[in-house]
């Protein structure tokens, strides 16, 4: 699969303008984010780019502050070349070590990951994972059967896993997430994990006591519905993809209908990461 890589320009100094531009794109459909000096590159399958769609979409930010974007067709044989120049290994309230399969490994972490770099979402950079990662390292996994939605690289399945439950099922509706996460596993030595490929309708009729979804605010309302029904009661479910404001309060009205009661949640910038129970 080709990609679109968009190199974005930004003449501001708010971060929360840039947060502004990448939860939109994310919304459109761009999966993956890489920070650059002055701006960030936002990638997207060749066949989910629509200039005009895209141009209509960022109109209102333009109104805002200025920006540029200048987009480029990057074949998938480019990408690994493109990721292991810039993939830098991630540390975790100094708990977690995830690193691609060129670093050096750190035993000296209490769970190190090792995830090889494809053009799939989900590598730990990003604040949302990273937030997820840090409420689970609060959560017992031991025995735990455990659903993660929107899985990308399969990092949070994988530290589940890691962290003792028993078996995790980790859905993503691209075909190169699903690929990854089957090699990422393997990379672990990590074998009580079930990949599927596809999005709500591929979540399996079996209860969860817990369930991970970075994904984004659209598609999280949308699923909603299918979490609740397959969360056990007393399950936790962590949210994480969208913005405080004014995100948060949409997300929790949606969870309520279903049973879901908000507990807590973690903020990075804008970014928010949030623990709800049924």
């Amino acid at each position: 699969m080709n990609y679109y890589e968009l190199q974005f320009s930004l003449q501001t100094t708010e971060d929360y303008q840039q947060d502004l531009l990448i939860n939109a794109l994310a919304e459109f459909g761009f999966d993956t984010f890489e920070e650059t000096e002055g701006g960030f590159k936002a990638y997207i399958p060749e066949d989910g780019f629509f200039l005009e769609a895209l141009d209509e979409v960022l109109e209102p930010y333009a109104a805002m502050f200025r920006f540029s974007y200048k987009p480029a067709l990057i074949p998938q044989k480019n990408w690994n070349e493109v990721w292991e120049s810039n993939f830098e290994p991630i540390k975790v309230l100094d708990k977690i070590y995830v690193r691609a399969t060129f670093h050096q490994p750190k035993p000296e972490f209490e769970y190190e990951i090792v995830i090889d770099p494809k053009m799939a979402f989900g590598t730990g950079h990003h604040q949302t994972t990273a937030m997820v990662m840090q409420w689970m390292l609060e959560t017992d996994f031991t025995g735990k059967n455990v659903l993660d939605m929107g899985c990308g690289t399969g990092i949070l399945a994988i530290l589940a896993l890691k962290m003792g439950a028993k078996q995790a099922t980790a859905i993503d509706y691209d075909d190169v997430c699903y690929d990854s996460t089957i090699e990422n596993s393997e990379l672990n030595n990590i074998t009580n994990i079930i990949p599927l490929c596809g999005s709500k309708e591929a979540i399996p009729a079996d209860k969860y006591d817990i369930i991970l979804a970075n994904i984004n605010r659209n598609i999280l309302i949308d699923q909603m519905d299918c979490y609740a029904r397959v969360l056990k009661p007393g399950g936790e479910i962590y949210f994480s993809g969208f913005y405080e404001s004014p995100d948060l309060d949409i997300i929790t009205t949606e969870a309520a209908k279903y049973g879901l009661k908000y507990v807590a949640h973690k903020k990075d910038k804008d970014w928010v990461a949030t623990k709800f129970v049924k």
